[in-house]
């Protein structure tokens, strides 16, 4: 071996030791002052930019106890819910127009009141319509009166004849003369009907009860049956009582939801946006075609809204119940540890000591998971801290709201 290798080894020994004696703290003692002094600053630098640094252990039995927030497993009856953001839609909608062309009389009703099958809205100029119906009236009346004298004429030439005093032909001539004006009467008649229904039309009233939009035209303007802009609709009535919802929901809960409807009615709870105030319904409807592009059905839940407080339009956030299942054991959402072998909690017992136990975890429900297995109720359950345990860890149980406390 060269005298280079050698003096390399050397160095590389002394080095070493170097460093152990300036690392290790057993050795102080032992050291110069000044040298202890120069040595420690190393060992605060080292400290300091976390040179041999070790991470913590996890705290297990005979160790410090680490500090865990925990809750109670809980059992009980567990309501199966969805959530989803729907839209208030009318049952019926309607757009009122006119059926003629005319002149606005009045507006009976204020933009956006509340009004009843049957009340007038909007009354039109009728005058030259009335002045037809008298004219027509006076016709029919004219005609009946021909009538009754068809009838005198026809009675006395049958008499006339039936005495030998008159010949047959002044009999059917009188009857034909009556059927004429028989005729006349009844075209009289139709025609007068006629005017009669149109004369409705210069009435528009209310088809269904509902609430008033804006009215397009007022008193004065010309309104004309074969305007088809906006303005041809002078208002639309919206029924706001029952009123329908209408929400998406995902395809993968069709199914649930066709199961709950054939066990009864599928209550669910309204809330509009911006509202604290709720109002409850029964779903009545289910479209009979799925989305393709957002892979969701629509749903149609139907409210009294006898308060009016849906609102056509409205956007609403809805908790439907399908179902409740009686007896689950439910823990808080952060009290699940998963791992590729199987999903675990860790439960305390009366001695602070924290024990790993597999568990079978469900739906998440209300920010808790449903535990189907693992988990009978009533256990403590670690759900904060969990991270810096290992099986059979003393803990130390942190003050929180609802906590259950376990013995030290």
């Amino acid at each position: 071996m060269g005298l280079g290798k050698v003096a390399f080894w050397l160095v590389v020994v002394v080095a070493g030791a170097f460093g152990y004696a300036v690392m290790n703290p057993a050795m102080v003692e032992t050291r110069a002052p000044g040298w202890t002094k120069w040595s420690d600053g190393i060992r605060v630098f080292a400290a300091n930019h976390g040179i041999g640094a070790k991470p913590p252990a996890p705290a297990a039995t005979g160790g410090p106890r680490a500090n865990v927030s925990v809750e109670t497993a809980t059992r009980g009856p567990v309501a199966y819910r969805l959530s989803a953001v729907g839209t208030v839609q009318p049952i019926v909608s309607v757009a009122v127009r006119t059926r003629i062309d005319a002149q606005i009389a009045s507006v009976e009703k204020p933009d956006g009141a509340a009004v009843k099958a049957g009340d007038v809205l909007v009354r039109l100029d009728d005058r030259q319509l009335v002045t037809q119906i008298r004219q027509n009236e006076a016709l029919l009346q004219k005609d009946q009166a021909a009538v009754e004298q068809s009838t005198r004429d026809t009675s006395r030439a049958a008499t006339l004849v039936s005495t030998g005093s008159g010949p047959t032909l002044n009999v059917q001539n009188a009857q034909t003369a009556l059927k004429a004006a028989q005729a006349a009467v009844a075209s009289d008649q139709a025609l007068l009907d006629n005017l009669r229904v149109q004369e409705t039309w210069y009435t528009l009233s209310a088809p269904i009860s509902g609430r008033l939009g804006v009215f397009t035209s007022k008193t004065g303007n010309i309104v004309r049956a074969a305007d088809t802009t906006a303005n041809g609709v002078l208002t639309t009535i919206n029924q706001m009582s029952p009123i329908y919802v209408a929400f998406p929901i995902p395809q993968v809960d069709l199914g649930k939801l066709r199961e709950a409807l054939k066990l009864g009615p599928v209550k669910l709870v309204a809330t509009p946006q911006g509202g604290e105030k709720t109002a409850a319904g029964e779903i009545s409807e289910i479209d009979n075609l799925i989305d393709s592009g957002t892979g969701t059905v629509t749903i149609r839940a139907t409210f009294k809204n006898a308060d009016e407080l849906l609102w056509p339009g409205q956007l609403c956030n809805l908790d439907i119940t399908l179902w409740t299942d009686p007896d689950d054991v439910t823990v808080s959402r952060r009290a699940p540890v998963e791992s590729n072998s199987a999903d675990y909690v860790f439960v305390v017992d009366d001695k602070a000591v924290a024990h790993k136990v597999k568990i079978t975890v469900g739906r998440l429900q209300d920010n808790r998971y449903v535990v189907s297995s693992g988990l009978v109720g009533g256990e403590t359950v670690v759900d904060d801290g969990k991270d810096f345990l290992a099986d059979g860890a003393r803990v130390n149980i942190k003050d929180a709201p609802g906590a259950k406390a376990a013995a030290p």
